[in-house]
This record gives structure tokens, C-alpha cells and sequence, in this order.
């Protein structure tokens, strides 16, 4: 628009300033929070109407501390005891109620915006602890030690405890979240998945192998080969979040190290690793005089 036509250019310049205001408003870029449905039936459930308190409180608190104790271990290292890591960056919120047989809507909170392409930490734990209950009321052993794999035992307990709950109390309790559904048809489900859930059955031990690594792949998918000394066989296994330099590991492929994962095995099935922490090879390298495989 020619500089002397003044009017059009005037309100050019007042609609373009508007869009530009709401584009800086829009949130386009930004990730809709995590939401969920948690619903119950059974004993402690009045129809649609309602829910005893007791066990509505003791529920709800238990679902979501299962959820920020798998979260705070898929971001790192777990201790046995003291506060859950990140407790308040993962929250949930009670948004509303859920229709048909009584239970809750909730939401993540958030205070601070999350880009568009990048989950939450909250929105993976969601997911792992829906995978880590239907991994339960399945047959295959291959599909809970999946799911069970990277959260420490801490972790595991909580979603015991949650389990547990809906046990003393004959209810059954439903997960909406995403486009799955998660649900207990009856009790005789609910004492399966505690069971499954068990110490004897899921059984995770942190322990020591020597031998070389062959390959890993960082970024994203964050896993590593493994030549254990004396077997034939390649592990493979998950990179704890808590080990950092995965260039460091790579620059050290067919030497002698030696590693701690934690092993994860459900029932007879075959076990899982997850690498705990970075190795040390000078350490290693010095105690058997320098010696390595190549």
C-alpha cells in the first residue's frame, strides 16, 4: 500500500497489529496437559451417585503416588526412602467426575508450558502404569516384565499399594487415558494383578556383569549390546537416565569392563537390564593389568 493512501494504511497497520497479539496469545505450540479417567465399582461404590470417602481419599492417593513414583524413576535414580523426586512437577489434578460408575476425571498440572512435540514426564508415567496394570492381568510374562522394566522397586511398591487397596475393599477400578482403556472385571482380576505384582513373581536384583559392550544408541532410544564373558548370547538393555555420556560408552566398545543393571524378570521369563551407571574402565583396565579383549 503506497505510503500517501494514509487511511488503508492505517487500519492495515491496526489489523496487522491485532493478529500479531493474538498469535502471541495462541498456544499452538503447546501440548494439551495429560488427562485421565479413573472410575470404580464394587463394594465401596454407591451406583453413580457416589463413593465411601474413606476409600474415594485412600484411592485416589494411592493412583497418584503410583504415578509420581513411576515418573520420578523414569527421570533417574529412585531412593528407597525420603520424598519422591519432582512431587510437584508431578501433580494431578481433580478436575470434575466421571460418569457411569463413580470415579474422577484428573488432569496434569502444569506451571510452565510444554512444547507441542516434546511428553511430559507425568504423560509417561500415565502410560507405563496403564502398561504395567493390563501387563498384570495378561498371561504373557514377556508383557508385564516390558512394563515393569526401568521402575525401581519403590515404584513397583506403590502400584502394589494401589492394588492392594482396591483388594481390601472388593472394588475394581477403571483407566481411561488417551485412546486406551484399562479395566479389572472382577475381583478375581484385582487379586491376579497382586499377585503378578508380587516380590516372589516380579523379581528385580541390581548386579554386576563383566564383559564388553558392542553397540549403543543414544538420544531417545537409549540402549546398549552387551558381550557377557563366557556366554555366547548379546544382552540387550535400557541406559538409565542417570547415565549421561553415552559418547563415553561408545569410545569404549570390545574393552573389558565391567557394568551394574538392574535384572528384571517376571516369573520364568527372560530377564531385562537397564544400566545404572556409567562404567569405569580405567579402574577396571588397571585391576586386570591392562588387559582387554581386542
Amino acid at each position: 500500500t503506497p505510503q500517501e493512501e494514509v487511511l488503508d494504511r492505517g487500519s492495515l497497520t491496526a489489523r496487522l497489529e491485532e493478529v500479531e497479539h493474538l498469535l502471541a496469545e495462541a498456544n499452538i505450540n503447546e501440548r494439551e496437559p495429560a488427562r485421565a479417567q479413573l472410575t470404580f465399582n464394587g463394594r465401596p461404590v454407591v451406583g453413580s451417585y457416589g463413593i465411601f470417602a474413606d476409600f474415594g481419599m485412600k484411592a485416589v492417593s494411592g493412583f497418584t503416588e503410583a504415578v509420581a513414583a513411576v515418573a520420578a524413576t523414569l527421570a533417574g535414580p529412585l531412593f528407597a526412602k525420603g520424598p519422591i523426586p519432582n512431587r510437584d512437577q508431578n501433580q494431578l489434578l481433580i478436575t470434575n467426575t466421571a460418569l457411569g460408575s463413580f470415579g474422577f476425571e484428573l488432569e496434569e498440572y502444569r506451571s510452565g508450558k510444554l512444547p507441542f512435540d516434546e511428553q511430559s514426564m507425568l504423560e509417561l508415567a500415565l502410560e507405563r502404569t496403564q502398561s504395567l496394570l493390563q501387563g498384570t492381568i495378561n498371561a504373557d510374562d514377556e508383557l508385564l516384565a516390558d512394563a515393569a522394566t526401568e521402575l525401581d522397586q519403590r515404584a513397583l511398591d506403590k502400584v502394589r499399594a494401589f492394588v492392594k487397596t482396591l483388594a481390601d475393599n472388593d472394588a475394581v477400578c477403571a483407566l481411561q487415558f488417551r485412546n486406551r482403556a484399562f479395566r479389572f472385571s472382577d475381583m478375581g482380576q484385582v487379586n491376579r494383578s497382586l499377585e503378578r505384582l508380587s516380590q516372589d513373581n516380579l523379581r528385580e536384583v541390581e548386579q554386576f556383569l563383566e564383559g564388553e559392550f558392542e553397540g549403543v544408541l543414544p538420544n531417545k532410544r537409549r540402549t546398549f549390546e552387551f558381550k557377557v564373558n563366557g556366554q555366547d548370547e548379546v544382552i540387550v538393555g535400557k541406559i538409565s537416565p542417570a547415565v549421561a555420556n553415552l559418547d563415553e560408552i561408545n569410545a569404549h566398545l570390545y574393552k573389558a569392563t565391567r557394568i551394574k543393571v538392574m535384572t528384571t524378570r517376571v516369573g520364568n521369563g527372560r530377564p531385562r537390564y537397564v544400566l545404572l551407571e556409567m562404567p569405569q574402565w580405567t579402574d577396571l583396565l588397571n585391576a586386570t593389568n591392562g588387559t582387554n579383549t581386542h
